[in-house]
């Protein structure tokens, strides 16, 4: 890999590994549902047909193992590579509880040993070729998502809050360290956004009136979508069944921006000038996604218009 735009040299990428996408998930502070947001964007890019894998940065409370049916499960090695363990329905991932004796067992690093595991997840797995690698971040902007954003090549990242009085310090501390890293945000997701009455089918704000569009408009960042507090979903990743039971359908606006990011790696053309970077391609692609966003938006409140203009008789 080539080093980052601070000038940081990137780890390198495995020889038995090819990564088209690259995306990070993160959040300003835990308990928000980051990994959630993480599985499911892993799920419905999988059932879209594209091959998937997830590297859980989170490595003092990894989550993604337990929910995808890997408690039990434990990476292995083969000509001094680290094999992912791949999901029922061909989801490769990388955890540290995937090797770790028990997944009880406590995570007792340090920082230059948490970076450590990174560099290895990354670049000593044989993750194979693969269209979209999800990064599940560890909340806050400590030691591994500092790592994260400066030697592994993201090419934007999603961020997750919740409906809660401090979303706008907590969405502002995300964006503000992807801005000082160069990373572009491609958008806002809220979790925990409402809950529906089982008799009645109202939308119950449990965490008081999402704030969340005011919040994107002050960033100038897209809503990617609101997830409801859904019993089943919570359910289902405590069953280790996340996969088969999550419903389809979620974020789809996520899920489409991802679909439409460029590939990171054109070989088959001849350059024409100095390739972009992936932060220049990603944000490209966030603006192209707003700007269609927008347009469809205006399309639909013109059809919805009445024309009441007066007319001959």
């Amino acid at each position: 890999m080539a080093d980052n735009q601070a000038g940081v040299a990137q780890f390198e990428l495995s020889d038995l590994a090819r990564v088209h996408h690259l995306i990070g998930v993160v959040s300003g502070k835990g308990g928000v549902g980051k990994s959630l947001v993480t599985g499911i964007l892993a799920r419905e890019l999988n059932r879209a047909g594209k091959s998937v894998a997830i590297l859980d940065a989170d490595i003092t409370g990894p989550s993604i193992p337990h929910m995808f049916g890997m408690a039990n499960a434990h990476a292995t090695a083969a000509d001094e590579h680290l094999i992912p363990v791949e999901s029922k329905h061909g989801i490769k991932v990388m955890s540290a509880n995937l090797v770790l004796a028990d997944e009880t067992q406590p995570v007792l690093w340090r920082g230059p040993v948490l970076g450590g595991a990174i560099r290895q997840f990354w670049g000593e797995t044989a993750w194979g070729d693969v269209d979209y690698m999800l990064v599940d971040m560890p909340p806050g902007t400590g030691d591994v998502a500092l790592t994260v954003f400066q030697n592994l090549p993201i090419e934007g990242i999603v961020i997750v809050t919740s409906p809660q009085d401090l979303v706008s310090m907590i969405v502002g501390k995300a964006v503000n360290m992807a801005a000082q890293m160069q990373i572009p945000v491609l958008g806002l997701v809220e979790n925990m956004s409402y809950a529906v009455c089982p008799k009645c089918g109202e939308h119950l704000h449990v965490f008081g009136e999402s704030k969340l569009p005011e919040v994107a408009a002050h960033y100038g960042l897209p809503v990617l979508g609101t997830l409801p507090i859904d019993p089943a979903i919570a359910a289902a990743c405590d069953a280790g069944t996340f996969e088969d039971d999550l419903p389809e359908g979620l974020l789809p606006d996520a899920v489409a921006l991802a679909l439409d990011l460029p590939e990171l790696e054109v070989s088959e053309q001849e350059p024409q000038g100095p390739e972009p970077t992936m932060a220049e391609r990603a944000a490209a692609a966030a603006a192209a996604y707003k700007a269609k966003k927008a347009a469809d938006d205006a399309a639909a409140t013109s059809a919805d218009t009445v024309d009441v203009t007066p007319r001959e008789v």
